[in-house]
């Protein structure tokens, strides 16, 4: 049950209490629905960090923590849903982005080199900025799309599932020991 999956790893509320960085958001950590393993904090929450996680800005964790406070959904989920994005996933995924917004757009792919550097990011950058940013919104939606409508899928099966084994049970008759 993804319940169940989503306890093992859920952060408790408690642990925050007395962190002096986040004396700012105290009065706002109090609220339940931050915290609570349920289908309808966890699956927008999952939905939201997919989304944070596919925009090329700095700091995923902390913005999909801020729009999961600000959206009052779990805030732990859609924290960690943001790794997708992480050092080895980063390059594939933006320049699938950036092939995607070519081709929405219906541009020609300009020949590139990638470099490590400020100057490239000055020079480079402004070249392909428009497929890149149109790229990471629309697969960043699509992604955020499927991830909500297959763990909401996979969360009412496994409910149903539950309930369906849980009937059984009790209709079948006590055996004597």
């Amino acid at each position: 049950m993804p319940r169940r999956f989503f306890r093992k790893f859920a952060i408790k509320r408690e642990r925050f209490r007395d962190a002096w960085y986040l004396a700012p958001f105290r009065h706002l950590l109090h609220d339940p629905n931050l915290w609570t393993i349920r289908r309808r904090n966890v699956v927008p929450a999952f939905a939201l960090g997919l989304y944070i996680a596919f925009l090329p800005i700095p700091g995923h964790i902390l913005v999909a923590a801020l729009l999961a406070l600000l959206l009052r959904v779990n805030i732990p989920v859609a924290a960690v849903s943001t790794l997708v994005s992480n050092p080895l996933t980063m390059g594939p995924l933006y320049y699938l982005c950036y092939e995607f917004g070519l081709r929405i757009l219906g541009v020609d792919s300009q020949p590139f080199s990638f470099e490590m550097s400020f100057e490239w990011l000055g020079s480079q950058l402004v070249n392909i900025w428009q497929p890149l940013l149109l790229g990471c919104l629309l697969l960043g939606a699509i992604a955020s799309l499927l991830g909500y409508v297959g763990l909401d899928m996979l969360w009412r099966a496994s409910i149903a599932d539950y309930l369906a084994k849980r009937r059984a049970r009790r209709s079948r008759p006590n055996l004597p020991p």
